[in-house]
């Protein structure tokens, strides 16, 4: 049999989902730590000298006073500000916000070389050789059982065989590379015809 079995279309769409959507919170992370909390800390800067002032003159008793909600707001439109009340932003917590930011697009960085090493990666048959993803050659007649406890959910089987005096297993994963459950039914085939036979 001949049969190439390569990255399915719905595999790659997934990773490739995950990769942007690891990559956009990376981006949203590092937008706060270098662009909106930065300026939001500056902000809260100015916010707190009006308040301040005001306290200091008696205009006002304390933050939640509507003369310093109303002093904010008209400075907010002189300065082309968002009228909200503008949270105090620590270094520390900027920072945090850098870090995470790097660590998760080295990450998602990390996860598309993956995606796209696995795109270099099959499952095929030459004849009756059968070459699983991880480059192990098994002789298709050598496949003694097929174990389909994760085929209806995942769409994967393990190919039984034996090799070395131990049991091992191959992997036929039709889900990542679409074409693996041909080889599965003709390994099926193979042992019901050599049951048969016996």
């Amino acid at each position: 049999m001949e049969v190439v079995a390569r990255i399915s279309k719905e595999w790659r769409r997934r990773m490739l989902f995950m990769f942007f959507m690891i990559f956009g919170i990376a981006a949203w992370f590092l937008y706060d730590g270098y662009i909106l909390w930065p300026d939001e800390a500056q902000r809260h800067v100015e916010y707190q000298e009006i308040k301040d002032t005001l306290i200091e003159a008696g205009d006002a008793v304390d933050e939640e006073s509507t003369s310093v909600r109303l002093a904010w707001e008209r400075h907010a439109r002189e300065m082309d500000y968002r009228r909200n009340i503008p949270k105090e932003r620590m270094d520390d917590d900027i920072r945090e916000q850098r870090e995470i930011g790097w660590v998760m697009i080295i990450g998602a960085l990390l996860y598309g070389v993956w995606i796209a090493w696995n795109h270099t990666r099959q499952v095929s048959a030459e004849g009756d050789i059968v070459i699983g993803a991880s480059g192990e050659r098994v002789d298709i007649n050598s496949i003694t059982a097929i174990d389909r406890k994760k085929w209806k959910d995942k769409g994967i089987a393990y190919g039984i065989y034996e090799e070395g005096g131990k049991q091992r297993r191959l992997c036929l994963d039709e889900h990542k590379f679409r074409g693996c459950e041909a080889i599965m039914i003709e390994a099926d085939q193979r042992i019901k015809a050599r049951g048969t036979q016996e």
